[in-house]
């Protein structure tokens, strides 16, 4: 792609980054077949390649986003399936987040919309104020159809995804160390999210118990927080550096007391971020080399697991599981067979979902701030799940596990909860009616060394 940057623009080194993903877009168009959004609306300007048409416009005249470019950029879900596509290596995710930064630094922004983005990044990223605002919604649920009615529709999408009811908080719900009782085989950092400790605590406390029966000591770093994904998302580039820095902070100064084998990540949406705080921390000479560090570290949790000796299950069953692959893993980190062949591993019948590439439509906050092309997309994603007839749909992603519980019967659990209950542990919450079809595996009367001893 040819550019129109003047020398002086081009002494910023944000412009000439950009500049740089831009010249690599050769218009060749593969990536609008796989674009979630260009599939559902059709629309050039809803496209990578017219996004990075828009981008480039914008950048160029250095004046911050027309309404156009603020409108079609704000309906891309950071999805990066057209990152797995795209022949020529444009990066799409550093460019759009570059734009975001952008709008929100130039952008003009109705109060209302204003008032909705610094709600959900006071909110979210931060557990006990996100646990009182989900205890509180179904209060205000009633409301939904007069918000509807009168353009909040933003709030309205955000209370109908509460849950009625929160689970308590998990076992292991505070900073410290889950010790292993077996011989120890490694030592690894986890990392346990804002939103998703809130929503489903049984993750974590899966993770940790999976972990230490198979002989890793797991540490949970006190001070340590939200990754930053929420506001980064929402060109919030300050607030997510801020929260960068914190949970480096707190893993290095974990790291200094003996050295870890990983950083587990176990919200897929959280690892694609800490997996790029060398990219985000780059400019930062008090921050680049331990942000780099970091990312070198970090693991989703399939990903660990795939290169580590889990050994027999100690249950079997006959469950058809549907693996949903949350973009941010397949996309944002390239982990696309791990979570499938620990699953087969572990016992289970694993069927891939049709459409597998396409965006199952929660993206962080994109179900809150665009209800309606959220809600199409996620019913397409249930129609394809509901067509492979699963008894339980597995992911690696709480954004995608709320998203699709809230279209359909059948269980959305996450992968490690499944795992874990093969190895040993408990029932996955909402799975007992189908504990029946689990059996335990006959432990062997006599040990392989007495066979062949005899």
């Amino acid at each position: 792609m040819q550019t129109n940057f003047e020398p002086r623009q081009l002494a910023d080194p944000r412009t000439a980054e950009a500049e740089r993903i831009l010249r690599k877009c050769v218009h060749c168009g593969l990536c609008t077949a796989v674009c979630s959004t260009y599939v559902v609306l059709g629309d050039e300007r809803d496209s990578p390649r017219g996004r990075i048409y828009l981008m480039k416009d914008m950048f160029e005249k250095g004046a911050g986003p027309t309404p156009q470019v603020q409108h079609h950029l704000d309906r891309c879900l950071s999805c990066l399936s057209c990152m797995t596509t795209c022949p020529s290596g444009v990066d799409y995710m550093h460019l759009v987040d570059m734009a975001r930064v952008e709008i929100e630094q130039k952008g003009s922004r109705s109060p209302k919309d204003r008032l909705m983005r610094r709600l959900l990044a006071y909110v979210v990223p931060h557990p006990d104020r996100f646990r009182m605002a989900v205890k509180l919604a179904p209060l205000a649920r009633p409301l939904v159809p007069l918000l509807r009615r009168f353009g909040f529709k933003e709030l309205a999408a955000m209370l109908a995804m509460a849950p009625d009811v929160l689970p308590p908080p998990g076992q292991y719900d505070g900073p410290g160390t889950a010790a292993t009782l077996e011989e120890r085989r490694g030592r690894v950092i986890l990392s346990t999210g804002c939103a998703q400790k809130v929503l489903r605590p049984d993750i974590n406390d899966s993770t940790i118990r999976l972990l230490a029966r198979r002989g890793v000591d797991v540490v949970v770093s006190a001070g340590a927080g939200c990754c930053g994904a929420l506001v980064h998302h929402l060109g919030k580039e300050h607030d997510a550096l801020d929260q960068a820095r914190r949970n480096i902070d707190a893993w290095m100064k974990e790291i200094a007391k003996e050295p870890v084998d990983a950083i587990i990540i176990n919200a897929s949406g959280c690892g694609t971020t800490v997996k790029d705080y060398g990219h985000m921390l780059k400019g930062d000479p008090a921050y680049a080399e331990k942000a780099q560090t970091i990312s070198d570290l970090t693991r989703d949790v399939s990903e660990f697991l795939a290169a580590f000796e889990l050994g027999a299950p100690k249950r079997w069953s006959s469950l058809r599981v549907a693996y949903h692959s949350a973009c941010s893993l397949q996309h944002g980190q390239r982990v696309t067979d791990e979570p499938r062949l620990l699953l087969r591993q572990a016992g289970f019948s694993v069927s891939s979902v049709p459409e597998g590439h396409i965006c199952c439509g929660s993206a962080g906050t994109y179900n809150i701030l665009q209800p309606e092309i959220a809600t199409e997309l996620r019913d397409r994603k249930v129609k394809n799940i509901r067509s492979v007839k699963p008894d339980i749909v597995a992911a690696g992603n709480i954004g995608c596990i709320t998203q699709i519980a809230g279209g359909m019967d059948t269980p959305v659990v996450h992968t490690i909860e499944l795992l874990d209950w093969a190895y040993g542990g408990p029932v996955p919450r909402g799975l007992e009616h189908l504990a029946r079809f689990v059996t335990d595996v006959p432990k062997p009367k006599r040990q392989v060394e007495e066979y062949m001893n005899a």
